[in-house]
């Protein structure tokens, strides 16, 4: 399941998706979003315990203000009394979010239902665009027919179908059942009568436990739901079950977007209610490096409430 979209109130420049062998750039410096552009982007949903002193702070717009009222939210506090609601922790939140309120949200965004806000929409275009650029990256490469590949944390099949249709041997997973039902109704729907095409081989699971050797994997949006530390055990198990290639794509750390997520959590609303991680690229190229893998090529999508770097690794060995 990808959301890697923080869709919270964030007004800044769309860029052109892209992709490279280049190394990392920093996003320009870009002017701080409006109270007008928070409260859309936030769905009309503030939190009930933000008052109009604390909205009139932000739109203040001097930098100790907007300290002041970052200071205010207590993100932290709410994403404990989540955990405590559900009886676990980060994963049961989002096992929880992603089987009940969040499967709604989700299915709308990632469907072609009009039943959306501007913000899904171009959360939508955004997911799209990630979802081109990862089969741009592996076409050009090679056909995929008897490729094995694992999409984890597949979600509604974006990622999967078209893998799919281009005769990968496509096995997929997702922590959420309500995900999983969606992706195999909407495969049977898009694959039904294609010669030549195998239906992916779909499982209600988290990352930990997927298990099996493919000759790619690739894990879209996902890590927004794992700190530092646990991202890091993660695409160290991804990359063991990866022969030649691993794609991932993450929400990127920077000090720019980074403030637009403190910003976006004065305004969390019901619907995001699971805890969003941002990663610095270093701190994931470290990580592969340190299970031998390498980085060889890297994108970045952005519209304007979504972003996402994407990354392809491989063995160091076979990079040489």
């Amino acid at each position: 399941m990808a959301t890697t979209a923080l869709s919270s109130a964030f007004s800044f420049k769309a860029r052109t998706p892209s992709f490279s062998n280049r190394r990392r750039t920093t996003p320009q410096a870009l002017p701080l979003p409006s109270v007008a552009d928070l409260a859309a982007a936030a769905s009309s949903m503030p939190d009930p315990n933000l008052d109009g002193t604390t909205i009139a702070i932000v739109g203040g717009g001097s930098l100790a203000a907007l300290a002041a009222a970052l200071s205010i939210s207590d993100p932290q506090k709410r994403r404990q009394e989540q955990a405590v609601a559900v009886g676990g922790d980060d994963k049961a939140v989002v096992r929880d979010y992603f089987n009940n309120s969040g499967f709604q949200r989700w299915k709308k965004i990632y469907g072609d239902t009009d039943e959306v806000n501007r913000v899904q929409l171009d959360i939508r275009l955004g997911h799209s665009k990630t979802v081109e650029n990862v089969m741009k990256m592996l076409l050009d490469e090679g056909p995929l027919r008897g490729v094995s590949v694992l999409d984890a944390g597949c979600g509604t099949g974006c990622l999967s179908i078209p893998l799919a249709k281009e005769g990968a041997l496509v096995s997929a997973s997702d922590i959420s059942a309500a995900m999983v039902a969606e992706a195999e109704k909407q495969a049977a729907e898009a694959l039904e009568g294609m010669e030549g095409v195998q239906m992916p081989r779909f499982e209600v699971n988290d990352l930990e436990s997927v298990r099996g050797k493919y000759d790619t994997v690739i894990c879209l949006d996902v890590l927004i739901h794992y700190p530092q530390e646990k991202a890091d055990e993660m695409i160290a198990h991804l990359a063991s079950l990866a022969e030649n290639r691993l794609l991932l794509s993450f929400a990127p750390k920077t000090l720019y977007y980074d403030l637009l997520k403190r910003i976006g959590e004065l305004f969390p609303g019901p619907s995001k209610a699971t805890r969003a991680y941002l990663h610095a690229e270093a701190d994931v190229e470290r990580a592969l490096q340190r299970v031998g893998w390498k980085i060889q090529k890297r994108g970045l999508t952005t519209t304007q409430f979504y972003f996402s770097r994407l990354v392809e690794a491989v063995p160091i060995a076979s990079a040489s």
